[in-house]
């Protein structure tokens, strides 16, 4: 008998603020789709980086002929000079981090650039003279580049250092700021979830005040009088919810699995068992939202 009871006096509620549940149930399905876009899109960097720093490679450029590095005073690297770099690579404060170290002669760079620029005109004016012989160095953690860089950087015979990392870094600073521009976005529609809620739940008691003061003089408990509009609030925070989880999953089974999957499959992308992990959180937040709306009106709004 009380459960029906509290299911009709939801239904109740729910058809006479209708127009502010669709409201609540529309903002608070934006929110939280910014909200789980944002923790997708850290879940997408967090792929990126677990997938692309094991690739990460540490390229050290010997000096060719007529270079102006200072470090390349005396021309063209000797054998001497590299033997001096690979003692370095190879002394106890570095090789830990080393994993492996791979030699690029200037005939093999040359090789290569000429494959990988074969259909530029001015491809055809190089020779083998203009490459420079290089080290391709596999660090065992990437974050350790700083030690490697500073045992080989200035060193007679190398021209320069360079780090993939670096470049990566520059693309995973982009993805945090479009982060926290999604959070931000996110935390201001909750906001407007929070009051949009608050007022559902105020309207909602404010209506029904006649009845709430009856049930309390016939000593119904607080908590039998308030869960009613407790729960319209969770309701239509929880729909909100599901529809952000539903626009996440068809956006990234759409646009994500089907289409930049296709277009660049060497990259690991999120997938709709990410979103799925998401779920939860959204809908854990939503009742929060819910709750939190409730415990700020309900004291105040069904007192007689």
């Amino acid at each position: 008998m009380r459960l029906q009871f509290i299911l009709s006096e939801i239904g109740l509620g729910l058809r006479r603020n209708l127009s502010m549940t669709i409201s609540v149930i529309l903002v608070t399905f934006v929110s939280l789709t910014f909200v789980g876009a944002a923790a997708l899109l850290q879940t997408q960097i967090g792929k990126m980086k677990d997938d692309w720093y094991d690739k990460v490679e540490v390229s050290v450029f010997l000096c060719p002929q007529n270079s102006t590095e200072p470090t390349c005073a005396s021309g063209e690297v000797t054998d001497e000079q590299k033997a001096d770099i690979q003692a370095a690579l190879a002394s106890p404060e570095v090789k830990p981090f080393v994993e492996k170290i791979y030699t690029e002669t200037k005939e093999q760079a040359f090789e290569a650039f000429q494959e990988q620029f074969k259909d530029q005109f001015w491809a055809s004016a190089a020779t083998v003279n203009d490459m420079n012989s290089s080290y391709r160095i596999k660090l065992t953690d990437p974050e350790q580049y700083p030690v490697v860089a500073e045992v080989v950087s200035g060193r007679p015979g190398v021209e320069e250092v360079k780090d993939q990392q670096r470049l990566f870094d520059r693309l995973f600073s982009v993805l945090n700021n479009a982060t926290l521009l999604a959070g931000g976005l996110a935390a201001v529609m909750l906001l407007a979830a929070v009051l949009l809620i608050t007022t559902t739940i105020r309207l909602s008691a404010l209506s029904r005040r006649r009845e709430t003061g009856i049930m309390r003089l016939v000593g119904a408990s607080t908590v039998f009088i308030q869960l009613p509009f407790m729960l319209e609030g969770a309701i239509a925070a929880t729909i909100g919810a599901l529809l952000a989880v539903g626009a996440l999953w068809l956006g990234v089974g759409y646009l994500i699995d089907d289409w930049l999957g296709e277009q660049a499959a060497w990259i690991p992308y999120v997938n709709t068992s990410d979103v799925l992990a998401v779920a939860p959180i959204l809908v854990g937040v939503a009742i929060l939202l819910a709750a939190i709306s409730s415990l700020v009106t309900l004291s105040r709004y069904t007192r007689v």
